[in-house]
């Protein structure tokens, strides 16, 4: 990657090819070897990062004029502080760990009056320039040696991401810590009915390691009708997994969709899964599947809906359940999921709609990363309703 960002990027390579220590890390350019003044005229060095926004695969420009720093306040030559460095104290994670951002600078270029610009630096080239003639310049009046030049590159880009693409949405967003989070589950999806195909939807975009969906039902009109995504005609009468892991190869790895009804007999297909998601709506089926996560010990969530139309209009509910590795058996308990069939269920109406199949999902997925730490998670709820008809969401504990 490193190669193919500096290649297509004519900034970048003159970046290289002038001697600056280029690294790429979480979306970010970063450029190392950056020698300043402390407050005590002592020599140090630091780091500038600025975000990289990707166009495509490999081509990126700037997002502003702004830079992150790793370092201290730089300082002049007599020991004031560099001015016109607005911007403040900022965190930002990165993957190396020896890079720790402590500021923002914002910066804005001169014009040839004296002015700043308004419309920012041109290129990538031209916002390091700048940014390192500013903080060093002090530097190398007191150290004439100091220089950031150092052809220091480094191809260690970041690697064993599961996405084609670089998350940029991350990287924008300063939450590649809290992504981190999640990197080493193992997600099963059990079931891709309409709350399942959104779930999937939304899995496939987190950062885990694998996803492994699950269901033999064919693709047909009325799916397309309550999954996301694009309509091709050629897809229907094809298996679900079929569809959806063509769907979705070209934006990551680590997925696998089968076309299998999971139950008692596939201890198999869940050896080494993390979490699972329940979006199955036969309670028999759903009793065998809570079997064998019981059995095994692994955390899940069971999703749920009913609707029922009341003259002209449609009322009901969403559920979220979620089943602890060791106390799922006690959840189960309270029969907040249908754990049979009933005798006249080939005559129910089962109302679906692709907003409520959506939100369903994304309460599920919300509550999972709450699980994760990705979000804060002060109820510590296992099981959550959320009321069609006032918009209302309300919850129960293990200790309720």
């Amino acid at each position: 990657m490193f190669h193919e960002l500096v290649s297509r990027n004519e900034d970048l390579r003159r970046l290289v090819d002038k001697g600056y220590a280029v690294k790429f890390d979480s979306g970010h350019l970063v450029v190392r070897d950056v020698p300043y003044l402390d407050k005590d005229k002592n020599l140090r060095t630091g780091a500038l990062v600025t975000k990289l926004v990707f166009v495509d695969k490999v081509q990126v420009k700037q997002q502003d004029h702004q830079v992150f720093f790793c370092g201290a306040h730089p300082h002049n030559a007599d020991g004031t502080p560099i001015p016109n460095l607005g911007g403040g104290a900022a965190q930002l994670t990165l993957t190396d760990a020896s890079l720790v951002v402590e500021r923002q600078f914002s910066n804005k270029p001169l014009t040839v009056n004296g002015t700043h610009d308004p419309n920012g630096f041109p290129d990538f080239f031209a916002k390091i320039e700048s940014y390192t003639q500013v903080i060093s310049g002090p530097a190398q009046q007191l150290h004439p040696s100091a220089n950031p030049l150092t052809f220091r590159v480094d191809k260690d880009v970041t690697t064993g991401s599961v996405f084609r693409f670089h998350d940029t949405l991350t990287s924008r967003a300063e939450i590649g810590d809290l992504a981190k989070k999640l990197h080493q589950d193992v997600v099963a999806i059990i079931g891709l009915g309409g709350t399942g195909a959104y779930l999937l939807d939304f899995m496939v975009k987190t950062p885990v390691k694998e996803i492994r969906a699950f269901d033999r039902d064919a693709f047909h009109v009325h799916n397309a009708y309550r999954s996301p995504g694009r309509l091709d005609e050629g897809e229907f009468d094809k298996s679900k997994a079929e569809v959806y892991e063509q769907r979705y190869a070209n934006f990551r790895e680590g997925l696998r969709v089968e076309a299998k009804y999971i139950d008692a007999s596939c201890e198999a297909e869940l050896e080494g899964v993390t979490f699972a998601f329940v979006c199955v709506d036969k309670g028999s089926a759903r009793s065998a599947i809570f079997d064998l996560l019981l059995a095994k010990k692994i955390p899940f969530i069971d999703v749920g809906m009913g609707l029922n139309r009341k003259r002209d209009l449609l009322a009901g509910m969403l559920r979220v359940t979620y089943y602890p590795p060791d106390t799922g058996a006690e959840v189960r308990a309270r029969n907040h999921a249908e754990m049979s069939d009933a005798p006249d269920d080939e005559y129910r109406a089962n109302i679906q709609v692709s907003e409520l199949n959506a939100l369903n999902a994304a309460l599920a997925v919300l509550r999972y990363k709450q699980l994760r730490g990705f979000y804060v998670d002060d109820g510590k709820l296992v099981h959550a309703l959320f009321d069609v008809t006032d918009l209302k969401l309300q919850g129960e504990t293990l200790a309720a």
